[in-house]
Protein backbone atom coordinates (compact mmCIF):
# COMPACT_ATOMS: atom_id res chain seq x y z
CA UNK A 1 0.00 0.00 0.00
CA UNK A 2 1.10 3.58 -0.64
CA UNK A 3 3.02 5.14 2.22
CA UNK A 4 3.21 8.79 3.14
CA UNK A 5 4.05 11.32 5.81
CA UNK A 6 0.84 10.55 7.72
CA UNK A 7 1.64 6.86 8.05
CA UNK A 8 1.13 5.83 11.68
CA UNK A 9 4.22 4.16 13.09
CA UNK A 10 4.76 2.40 16.40
CA UNK A 11 7.97 3.89 17.81
CA UNK A 12 7.77 2.85 21.46
CA UNK A 13 6.57 -0.20 23.41
CA UNK A 14 5.94 -0.48 27.15
CA UNK A 15 4.68 -3.88 28.27
CA UNK A 16 4.32 -5.30 31.77
CA UNK A 17 2.86 -8.78 32.16
CA UNK A 18 3.35 -11.99 34.10
CA UNK A 19 6.16 -12.79 31.63
CA UNK A 20 8.27 -9.77 32.55
CA UNK A 21 8.59 -6.02 32.77
CA UNK A 22 10.19 -4.88 29.52
CA UNK A 23 10.49 -5.58 25.80
CA UNK A 24 13.48 -7.89 26.27
CA UNK A 25 11.47 -10.27 28.45
CA UNK A 26 8.70 -10.48 25.89
CA UNK A 27 11.04 -10.84 22.91
CA UNK A 28 12.62 -13.75 24.80
CA UNK A 29 9.14 -15.28 25.04
CA UNK A 30 8.58 -14.80 21.31
CA UNK A 31 11.95 -16.17 20.24
CA UNK A 32 12.35 -18.89 22.86
CA UNK A 33 10.09 -21.40 21.13
CA UNK A 34 8.50 -22.55 24.40
CA UNK A 35 4.91 -22.25 25.64
CA UNK A 36 5.86 -20.30 28.73
CA UNK A 37 3.17 -18.91 31.00
CA UNK A 38 3.03 -17.87 34.64
CA UNK A 39 -0.21 -18.66 36.47
CA UNK A 40 -1.28 -18.62 40.10
CA UNK A 41 -3.94 -21.31 40.55
CA UNK A 42 -4.18 -21.20 44.35
CA UNK A 43 -4.66 -17.62 45.51
CA UNK A 44 -8.18 -17.17 44.10
CA UNK A 45 -9.12 -20.83 43.61
CA UNK A 46 -11.03 -22.11 41.74
CA UNK A 47 -10.05 -19.19 39.51
CA UNK A 48 -6.58 -18.87 38.03
CA UNK A 49 -4.82 -15.57 37.34
CA UNK A 50 -1.65 -14.47 35.54
CA UNK A 51 0.04 -12.46 38.32
CA UNK A 52 2.06 -9.28 38.20
CA UNK A 53 5.81 -9.99 38.32
CA UNK A 54 8.06 -8.44 40.91
CA UNK A 55 9.00 -4.95 39.80
CA UNK A 56 10.33 -1.74 41.26
CA UNK A 57 7.62 0.86 40.65
CA UNK A 58 10.01 3.58 41.79
CA UNK A 59 12.00 3.08 38.59
CA UNK A 60 9.23 4.88 36.69
CA UNK A 61 7.42 6.62 39.58
CA UNK A 62 10.25 8.11 41.66
CA UNK A 63 8.23 10.27 44.07
CA UNK A 64 6.91 8.38 47.10
CA UNK A 65 4.00 10.83 47.36
CA UNK A 66 2.88 9.86 43.85
CA UNK A 67 3.20 6.15 44.59
CA UNK A 68 1.28 6.44 47.85
CA UNK A 69 -1.86 7.89 46.30
CA UNK A 70 -2.04 5.30 43.48
CA UNK A 71 -3.65 1.90 43.70
CA UNK A 72 -1.99 -1.02 41.92
CA UNK A 73 -3.78 -0.66 38.57
CA UNK A 74 -2.58 2.94 38.28
CA UNK A 75 0.98 2.04 39.22
CA UNK A 76 0.99 -0.63 36.51
CA UNK A 77 -0.29 1.83 33.91
CA UNK A 78 2.05 4.67 34.85
CA UNK A 79 4.98 2.24 34.84
CA UNK A 80 4.11 0.82 31.40
CA UNK A 81 3.53 4.27 29.91
CA UNK A 82 6.93 5.34 31.20
CA UNK A 83 8.55 2.32 29.55
CA UNK A 84 6.89 3.21 26.22
CA UNK A 85 8.04 6.84 26.39
CA UNK A 86 11.54 5.73 27.32
CA UNK A 87 11.63 3.17 24.52
CA UNK A 88 10.55 5.82 22.00
CA UNK A 89 13.23 8.25 23.14
CA UNK A 90 10.67 10.78 24.36
CA UNK A 91 11.02 10.45 28.15
CA UNK A 92 12.72 13.40 29.79
CA UNK A 93 12.57 15.56 26.65
CA UNK A 94 10.20 18.50 27.30
CA UNK A 95 10.30 19.64 23.67
CA UNK A 96 8.69 16.32 22.69
CA UNK A 97 6.51 15.77 25.77
CA UNK A 98 4.91 19.20 25.25
CA UNK A 99 3.28 17.93 22.05
CA UNK A 100 2.72 14.32 23.07
CA UNK A 101 -0.95 13.40 23.50
CA UNK A 102 -2.29 10.72 25.82
CA UNK A 103 -5.15 8.26 25.25
CA UNK A 104 -6.04 5.77 27.98
CA UNK A 105 -8.42 2.81 28.16
CA UNK A 106 -9.43 2.27 31.78
CA UNK A 107 -11.99 0.58 33.97
CA UNK A 108 -13.68 2.18 36.95
CA UNK A 109 -10.66 1.71 39.20
CA UNK A 110 -10.08 -0.32 42.32
CA UNK A 111 -12.51 -0.42 45.21
CA UNK A 112 -11.42 -0.24 48.81
CA UNK A 113 -12.40 -3.76 49.77
CA UNK A 114 -11.81 -3.22 53.49
CA UNK A 115 -14.36 -0.39 53.49
CA UNK A 116 -16.83 -2.48 51.49
CA UNK A 117 -16.48 -5.33 53.97
CA UNK A 118 -16.96 -3.02 56.94
CA UNK A 119 -20.19 -1.67 55.48
CA UNK A 120 -21.49 -5.16 54.70
CA UNK A 121 -20.65 -6.48 58.17
CA UNK A 122 -22.43 -3.60 59.86
CA UNK A 123 -25.44 -3.96 57.58
CA UNK A 124 -25.61 -7.65 58.50
CA UNK A 125 -25.77 -6.59 62.14
CA UNK A 126 -28.87 -4.55 61.42
CA UNK A 127 -27.35 -1.14 60.69
CA UNK A 128 -29.18 1.58 58.81
CA UNK A 129 -27.70 1.95 55.32
CA UNK A 130 -28.19 5.72 55.14
CA UNK A 131 -26.57 6.25 58.51
CA UNK A 132 -23.72 3.91 57.60
CA UNK A 133 -22.99 5.91 54.47
CA UNK A 134 -22.67 9.05 56.57
CA UNK A 135 -20.59 7.40 59.29
CA UNK A 136 -18.25 5.02 57.46
CA UNK A 137 -17.51 6.50 54.08
CA UNK A 138 -16.27 9.99 55.08
CA UNK A 139 -13.90 8.56 57.69
CA UNK A 140 -12.68 5.49 55.80
CA UNK A 141 -12.14 6.67 52.23
CA UNK A 142 -9.12 8.71 51.22
CA UNK A 143 -9.78 12.00 49.38
CA UNK A 144 -8.69 10.36 46.11
CA UNK A 145 -11.41 7.72 46.35
CA UNK A 146 -15.14 7.70 45.84
CA UNK A 147 -15.84 4.02 46.51
CA UNK A 148 -13.65 3.32 43.48
CA UNK A 149 -10.87 5.35 41.90
CA UNK A 150 -12.04 7.33 38.89
CA UNK A 151 -10.87 6.06 35.51
CA UNK A 152 -9.37 9.37 34.39
CA UNK A 153 -7.05 9.38 37.39
CA UNK A 154 -4.80 6.99 35.46
CA UNK A 155 -4.42 9.51 32.65
CA UNK A 156 -3.87 12.28 35.16
CA UNK A 157 -1.12 10.43 36.95
CA UNK A 158 0.63 9.49 33.71
CA UNK A 159 0.59 13.14 32.66
CA UNK A 160 1.90 14.35 36.01
CA UNK A 161 4.60 11.73 36.55
CA UNK A 162 5.96 11.72 32.99
CA UNK A 163 5.37 15.37 32.06
CA UNK A 164 2.98 14.87 29.15
CA UNK A 165 1.58 18.30 28.30
CA UNK A 166 -0.76 17.90 25.29
CA UNK A 167 -4.35 16.61 25.34
CA UNK A 168 -5.61 13.64 27.36
CA UNK A 169 -8.55 11.33 26.66
CA UNK A 170 -9.93 8.39 28.63
CA UNK A 171 -12.17 5.65 27.21
CA UNK A 172 -14.24 3.30 29.37
CA UNK A 173 -16.08 0.12 28.39
CA UNK A 174 -13.98 -3.03 28.83
CA UNK A 175 -12.38 -4.40 25.62
CA UNK A 176 -14.21 -1.86 23.47
CA UNK A 177 -12.45 0.92 25.38
CA UNK A 178 -9.09 -0.46 24.31
CA UNK A 179 -10.22 -0.77 20.70
CA UNK A 180 -11.68 2.74 20.66
CA UNK A 181 -8.55 4.23 22.23
CA UNK A 182 -6.31 2.72 19.56
CA UNK A 183 -8.66 3.60 16.69
CA UNK A 184 -9.05 7.18 17.92
CA UNK A 185 -5.28 7.60 18.20
CA UNK A 186 -4.60 6.08 14.78
CA UNK A 187 -7.23 8.23 13.06
CA UNK A 188 -6.08 11.45 14.71
CA UNK A 189 -2.50 10.97 13.55
CA UNK A 190 -3.55 9.88 10.05
CA UNK A 191 -5.74 12.99 9.79
CA UNK A 192 -2.96 15.32 10.89
CA UNK A 193 -4.60 16.21 14.22
CA UNK A 194 -1.61 14.96 16.24
CA UNK A 195 1.95 13.86 15.60
CA UNK A 196 2.68 11.76 18.71
CA UNK A 197 0.26 9.85 20.94
CA UNK A 198 0.98 7.40 23.74
CA UNK A 199 -1.98 5.03 24.05
CA UNK A 200 -2.75 2.01 26.20
CA UNK A 201 -4.30 0.68 29.36
CA UNK A 202 -3.75 -1.27 32.54
CA UNK A 203 -5.45 -3.97 34.57
CA UNK A 204 -4.84 -5.36 38.03
CA UNK A 205 -6.29 -8.83 37.57
CA UNK A 206 -5.55 -9.83 41.18
CA UNK A 207 -8.59 -8.16 42.73
CA UNK A 208 -11.38 -9.91 44.58
CA UNK A 209 -13.93 -7.27 43.53
CA UNK A 210 -13.02 -7.60 39.85
CA UNK A 211 -13.13 -11.38 39.92
CA UNK A 212 -16.50 -11.26 41.67
CA UNK A 213 -17.93 -8.95 39.02
CA UNK A 214 -16.80 -11.14 36.13
CA UNK A 215 -17.94 -14.33 37.86
CA UNK A 216 -21.42 -12.91 38.39
CA UNK A 217 -21.60 -12.74 34.59
CA UNK A 218 -20.30 -16.34 34.29
CA UNK A 219 -17.20 -15.13 32.45
CA UNK A 220 -14.35 -16.74 34.42
CA UNK A 221 -12.62 -20.04 33.73
CA UNK A 222 -12.84 -22.41 36.68
CA UNK A 223 -10.03 -24.79 37.45
CA UNK A 224 -6.39 -25.23 36.44
CA UNK A 225 -4.88 -23.35 33.53
CA UNK A 226 -5.57 -24.44 29.96
CA UNK A 227 -4.96 -22.39 26.77
CA UNK A 228 -7.74 -20.20 25.37
CA UNK A 229 -8.79 -22.57 22.59
CA UNK A 230 -9.16 -25.58 24.94
CA UNK A 231 -11.83 -24.07 27.19
CA UNK A 232 -14.84 -24.29 24.90
CA UNK A 233 -15.92 -27.87 25.68
CA UNK A 234 -16.10 -27.03 29.40
CA UNK A 235 -18.20 -23.91 28.85
CA UNK A 236 -15.42 -21.42 28.20
CA UNK A 237 -14.17 -18.58 30.34
CA UNK A 238 -11.30 -16.17 30.70
CA UNK A 239 -8.26 -16.13 32.94
CA UNK A 240 -7.45 -12.56 33.90
CA UNK A 241 -3.92 -11.23 33.76
CA UNK A 242 -2.37 -8.26 35.51
CA UNK A 243 -1.21 -6.23 32.56
CA UNK A 244 0.09 -2.80 31.60
CA UNK A 245 0.50 -2.03 27.91
CA UNK A 246 1.24 1.29 26.21
CA UNK A 247 2.59 2.07 22.75
CA UNK A 248 3.80 5.30 21.19
CA UNK A 249 2.15 6.08 17.86
CA UNK A 250 3.84 8.63 15.66
CA UNK A 251 3.41 10.19 12.22
CA UNK A 252 6.12 9.01 9.84
CA UNK A 253 7.25 12.57 9.10
CA UNK A 254 7.64 13.33 12.81
CA UNK A 255 9.48 10.08 13.54
CA UNK A 256 11.86 10.57 10.63
CA UNK A 257 12.56 14.17 11.62
CA UNK A 258 13.84 13.03 15.01
CA UNK A 259 15.44 9.87 13.57
CA UNK A 260 13.31 7.48 15.61
CA UNK A 261 13.51 3.80 14.71
CA UNK A 262 10.00 2.37 14.29
CA UNK A 263 8.87 -1.11 15.18
CA UNK A 264 6.04 -1.31 12.68
CA UNK A 265 3.34 0.54 10.79
CA UNK A 266 -0.36 0.35 11.58
CA UNK A 267 -2.03 0.05 8.20
CA UNK A 268 -5.64 0.12 9.38
CA UNK A 269 -7.80 -0.11 12.47
CA UNK A 270 -11.48 -1.03 12.24
CA UNK A 271 -14.09 -1.54 14.98
CA UNK A 272 -17.74 -2.48 15.33
CA UNK A 273 -20.33 -3.14 18.02
CA UNK A 274 -23.04 -5.64 17.10
CA UNK A 275 -25.75 -7.05 19.34
CA UNK A 276 -24.23 -10.55 19.48
CA UNK A 277 -27.16 -12.54 18.20
CA UNK A 278 -26.22 -15.97 16.83
CA UNK A 279 -23.71 -15.51 14.00
CA UNK A 280 -23.65 -11.70 14.18
CA UNK A 281 -20.15 -11.49 15.60
CA UNK A 282 -18.71 -13.76 12.90
CA UNK A 283 -20.33 -11.66 10.17
CA UNK A 284 -19.10 -8.48 11.81
CA UNK A 285 -15.51 -9.74 11.84
CA UNK A 286 -15.78 -10.85 8.21
CA UNK A 287 -17.11 -7.42 7.25
CA UNK A 288 -14.35 -5.61 9.14
CA UNK A 289 -11.68 -7.77 7.55
CA UNK A 290 -12.99 -7.42 4.00
CA UNK A 291 -13.27 -3.67 4.45
CA UNK A 292 -9.66 -3.24 5.49
CA UNK A 293 -7.58 -5.92 3.80
CA UNK A 294 -5.34 -5.09 0.82
CA UNK A 295 -6.53 -6.85 -2.32
CA UNK A 296 -3.12 -8.49 -2.76
CA UNK A 297 -3.22 -10.07 0.70
CA UNK A 298 -2.94 -13.84 0.21
CA UNK A 299 -1.07 -16.81 1.58
CA UNK A 300 0.09 -17.28 5.17
CA UNK A 301 -1.10 -14.53 7.51
CA UNK A 302 0.13 -14.39 11.12
CA UNK A 303 -2.80 -13.54 13.41
CA UNK A 304 -2.52 -12.51 17.04
CA UNK A 305 -5.96 -13.27 18.40
CA UNK A 306 -7.27 -11.38 21.40
CA UNK A 307 -9.81 -14.14 22.10
CA UNK A 308 -10.72 -14.30 25.78
CA UNK A 309 -11.98 -17.88 25.94
CA UNK A 310 -15.49 -16.73 26.90
CA UNK A 311 -18.31 -18.36 24.96
CA UNK A 312 -19.96 -17.92 22.53
CA UNK A 313 -17.64 -15.06 21.46
CA UNK A 314 -14.57 -17.28 21.09
CA UNK A 315 -16.41 -19.83 18.95
CA UNK A 316 -17.70 -17.04 16.70
CA UNK A 317 -14.17 -15.72 16.24
CA UNK A 318 -13.10 -19.27 15.40
CA UNK A 319 -15.75 -19.31 12.67
CA UNK A 320 -14.25 -16.11 11.24
CA UNK A 321 -10.79 -17.68 11.23
CA UNK A 322 -12.21 -20.74 9.47
CA UNK A 323 -13.62 -18.40 6.78
CA UNK A 324 -10.21 -17.05 5.75
CA UNK A 325 -8.99 -20.04 3.67
CA UNK A 326 -11.90 -19.42 1.30
CA UNK A 327 -10.25 -16.04 0.59
CA UNK A 328 -6.90 -17.69 -0.23
CA UNK A 329 -5.50 -16.78 3.18
CA UNK A 330 -3.81 -19.30 5.47
CA UNK A 331 -4.31 -18.09 9.05
CA UNK A 332 -1.40 -18.73 11.40
CA UNK A 333 -3.11 -18.07 14.72
CA UNK A 334 -1.76 -17.36 18.19
CA UNK A 335 -4.08 -16.46 21.10
CA UNK A 336 -1.79 -14.21 23.10
CA UNK A 337 -4.14 -14.37 26.08
CA UNK A 338 -2.93 -17.94 26.60
CA UNK A 339 0.44 -16.49 27.62
CA UNK A 340 -0.47 -13.14 29.18
CA UNK A 341 -3.97 -13.73 30.47
CA UNK A 342 -6.88 -11.53 29.45
CA UNK A 343 -6.23 -7.84 30.03
CA UNK A 344 -9.73 -6.45 29.25
CA UNK A 345 -9.16 -2.70 28.62
CA UNK A 346 -5.40 -3.25 28.16
CA UNK A 347 -5.71 -6.34 25.97
CA UNK A 348 -5.67 -4.71 22.51
CA UNK A 349 -2.71 -2.45 23.27
CA UNK A 350 -0.87 -5.51 24.62
CA UNK A 351 -1.59 -7.29 21.34
CA UNK A 352 -0.24 -4.37 19.32
CA UNK A 353 2.86 -4.33 21.51
CA UNK A 354 3.42 -8.04 20.85
CA UNK A 355 2.73 -7.58 17.12
CA UNK A 356 5.41 -4.87 17.02
CA UNK A 357 7.92 -7.10 18.78
CA UNK A 358 7.03 -10.06 16.55
CA UNK A 359 7.71 -8.00 13.42
CA UNK A 360 11.01 -6.72 14.79
CA UNK A 361 12.29 -10.14 15.90
CA UNK A 362 10.68 -12.01 13.01
CA UNK A 363 8.98 -14.68 15.11
CA UNK A 364 5.64 -15.58 16.66
CA UNK A 365 4.88 -17.08 20.06
CA UNK A 366 5.04 -20.85 20.26
CA UNK A 367 1.87 -22.64 19.20
CA UNK A 368 -0.51 -24.03 21.78
CA UNK A 369 -4.11 -24.96 22.13
CA UNK A 370 -6.73 -27.21 20.66
CA UNK A 371 -5.59 -27.62 17.06
CA UNK A 372 -6.20 -23.94 16.23
CA UNK A 373 -2.51 -23.09 16.16
CA UNK A 374 0.01 -24.55 13.73
CA UNK A 375 3.76 -24.24 13.19
CA UNK A 376 5.11 -21.27 11.27
CA UNK A 377 8.64 -20.68 10.03
CA UNK A 378 8.06 -17.88 7.54
CA UNK A 379 8.83 -14.17 7.70
CA UNK A 380 6.73 -12.06 10.06
CA UNK A 381 6.33 -8.91 7.99
CA UNK A 382 2.61 -8.48 8.59
CA UNK A 383 0.32 -9.32 11.53
CA UNK A 384 -3.45 -9.15 11.84
CA UNK A 385 -4.60 -8.40 15.38
CA UNK A 386 -8.13 -9.26 16.50
CA UNK A 387 -9.88 -7.88 19.54
CA UNK A 388 -13.19 -9.44 20.55
CA UNK A 389 -14.90 -8.30 23.71
CA UNK A 390 -16.06 -11.06 26.02
CA UNK A 391 -19.49 -9.41 26.01
CA UNK A 392 -19.66 -6.67 23.35
CA UNK A 393 -17.36 -4.83 20.97
CA UNK A 394 -15.05 -6.16 18.29
CA UNK A 395 -12.29 -4.88 16.04
CA UNK A 396 -9.00 -5.60 14.33
CA UNK A 397 -5.82 -3.91 13.23
CA UNK A 398 -3.41 -4.69 10.43
CA UNK A 399 0.26 -4.11 11.28
CA UNK A 400 3.21 -4.46 8.94
CA UNK A 401 6.87 -3.59 8.59
CA UNK A 402 7.50 0.15 8.68
CA UNK A 403 9.97 0.42 5.79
Amino acid sequence: MERGNRDVLITGVGLVSSLGVDTQAHVAHLSGGSCRHVVNEQRFAPYSVHPLPALDFAAQIPKKSDLKQMETWQRIGVYAAGLALQDAGIAGRPELLDRTHLVVAAGSGERDIAVDCEVLHRLAEGGDSTLLAKQVLPSALRPTLFLAQLSNMLAGNISIVHGIKASSRTFMGEEMAGLAAVENSWRRIAAGQADVIVVGGALNGEREDLLLGFELGHNLWRGPYVPVWERRDAGGGMILGSLGAFIVLEARSHAEARQATPYARIVEVATNHVGRGAGELTQSLIGLFEGMRPQALQGPLPILSGASGVEPATSEETAFLDYLPARAIEPVVRAYGSALGHGVEAHVSAGLALASLAIRCGCLPAQRGGGMERPFAGAVDRVLLTGVGHWLGEGMALVETAN
